[in-house]
């Protein structure tokens, strides 16, 4: 489902901070993927997702390489096949839940239709998915702007799941939940796409978590350029 080859990518005129040279995670898979502050964790999903695009190699998911398509073809596929969990969430202040959740169905019909397929309508799917990550009725219908901080993480997870996306890409996910309200998300996450025949690759620093998962990564053991300055 997603494949690297090849890959590097550096910022501005620097040198590169990630020099991969394989990476693979099967279709339905969930990876936990880990490594100190600084080591490109956010970097490497936000080339997975189409984000950014690398400078060198190739860049796969689902079959399409990101560094082909161009920027609007990029972004409808990205809409169509990937959920992303941002670490900032970037959710819109003045849109309640619901909407903001809705706003994964709104830029692409494929998990529009999927979402009324599974839960009767959008609007049935966004709040299914808000019920199941713990956002009670009234919150709803509040303003992202107007929830706590560990709501609007799931808030944000909820929009990364309608649809069923192919692909559910989670940046430190869990890092503003306390370890009850955490355990039951990561189970949310995990069922969602297993049900689905999903693939996720999750960032973490809680070392808590890795059990749960496939497959455990640590980037610096596969970036060479990590390995580079180390040397």
């Amino acid at each position: 489902m997603i494949e690297l080859t090849d890959v590097r990518f550096g910022y501005g005129s620097g040198g590169d901070c990630l020099d991969i040279a394989e990476l693979r995670v099967a279709a339905g898979e969930a990876v936990f993927l880990h490594g100190p502050s600084g080591c490109g964790k956010s970097t490497l999903l936000s080339l997975m997702a189409g984000v950014l695009v690398a400078r060198s190699g190739s860049v796969r998911v689902a079959g399409e390489d990101w560094t082909r398509l161009a920027g609007a073809r990029r972004d409808a596929f990205r809409a169509d096949h990937v959920g992303y969990l941002f670490q900032q969430f970037n959710l819109l202040p003045y849109l309640s839940a619901v909407d903001n959740v809705l706003l994964g169905c709104r830029f692409s019909r494929r998990r529009e239709m999927r979402a009324a397929a599974r839960d009767g309508s959008t609007a049935a799917s966004a709040e299914r998915l808000l019920e199941r990550v713990g956002i009670a009725a009234p919150a709803r219908a509040r303003p992202a702007r107007g929830l706590s901080v560990g709501q609007q993480q799931r808030v944000a997870a909820a929009r990364a799941l309608v649809g069923q996306p192919e692909v559910l890409i989670a940046d430190e996910p869990t890092s503003a939940l306390d370890a009850a309200v955490r355990d039951g998300f990561v189970d949310l996450l995990l069922a969602e796409c297993r049900a689905a025949g999903g693939t996720l690759v999750f960032v973490s620093h809680d070392r808590q978590l890795p059990q749960r998962f496939d497959r455990v990564l640590s980037l610096p053991s596969i970036n060479r350029a990590a390995a580079a300055v180390a040397a």
